[in-house]
């Protein structure tokens, strides 16, 4: 197993390589005890944790940070074929190659990996994960047409309108948010990597959650929610710190989908004292 070098000068990306033999690529920064940041969808990559604000620069003060990309995004590699496992598998390996039991914090369908990591390593310290979501209750995920146009979009070499319909339609921006991200460094980056959204979308759709299956995962485990969010997100949330002996639930009131974004001290003071008390 490739293990990453303990102290990062010159930002520049790292990789490891995934069961599968492709390549996955990190940026560490910052110094202290490690901190794995999972990125969700829309083809953003490790960029995302600058896209709107100076989060990843926050949690450099106290923690080294190992933020990846994806497969299919930024640098990290591509297979031929995709499985959701396979990116679970990603995690493990980026998580593994560090020398110390680390935390690894998830969001969005970044947070559905890192759960699912958690179930398949044994280095790590704490779990943090902010709005995964799967089919709850009476909550169906219901996507196979919107789905299908991205994928006709794609096939057609549209990738920059399959990410507009993406996020204007599924993501449901207001204008504002979108043109932040239509301006942002990112953009060409999240144009490229459009692909990897209707591979994702399907595959998280067709995600079936087992709470049996975390019976005994003893991970100290903090589910992050936005008091704004919709409702399937709270009773995900809910429904995941239930299945987990060894968690809890905290709710960013005032706050949706990025509160690591829109309220980073509060955010980065919750990870902290998380952290803290299983020290």
């Amino acid at each position: 197993m490739p293990k990453a070098t303990p102290d990062h000068v010159n930002n520049e990306m790292e990789s490891v390589t995934s069961a599968d033999g492709t390549e996955i690529t990190f940026e560490r920064t910052g110094s202290g005890p490690p901190l794995v940041l999972v990125h969700g969808g829309g083809g953003i990559d490790h960029r995302r944790w600058e896209l709107f604000g100076a989060v990843r620069p926050a949690l450099a003060e106290h923690f080294t940070v190992y933020a990846m990309d994806r497969r299919g995004r930024g640098e990290s590699g591509d297979a031929d074929e995709y499985a959701l496992e396979r990116e679970f598998e990603d995690v493990v390996t980026v998580v593994d190659a560090i020398d110390e039991p680390g935390n690894l914090f998830g969001h969005s369908d970044g947070a559905l990996l890192a759960l699912e990591a958690a179930l398949r390593t044994d280095n790590l310290h704490t779990l943090i994960l902010y709005e995964h979501w799967f089919e709850v209750g009476d909550h169906k995920l219901d996507f196979d047409d919107e789905i299908a146009d991205l994928e006709a979009l794609i096939d057609a070499g549209e990738n920059e309108q399959a990410l507009v319909l993406t996020l204007r339609e599924m993501a449901g921006l207001t204008p504002e948010k979108f043109e932040q991200f239509r301006t942002a460094p990112i953009w060409q980056g999240m144009v490229d990597a459009a692909h990897t959204i209707p591979r994702e979308a399907r595959a998280t759709t067709g995600y079936e959650f087992d709470p049996a299956r975390f019976a005994d995962m003893t991970t100290p485990t903090l589910v992050m929610v936005g008091g704004e969010s919709p409702q399937i997100l709270k009773d995900v949330a809910e429904a995941t710190a239930d299945a987990l002996p060894n968690s809890r639930v905290v709710t960013f009131e005032g706050h949706g989908h990025r509160a690591m974004d829109t309220a980073t001290d509060r955010f980065i003071d919750e990870l902290l004292a998380f952290i803290g008390e299983t020290d």
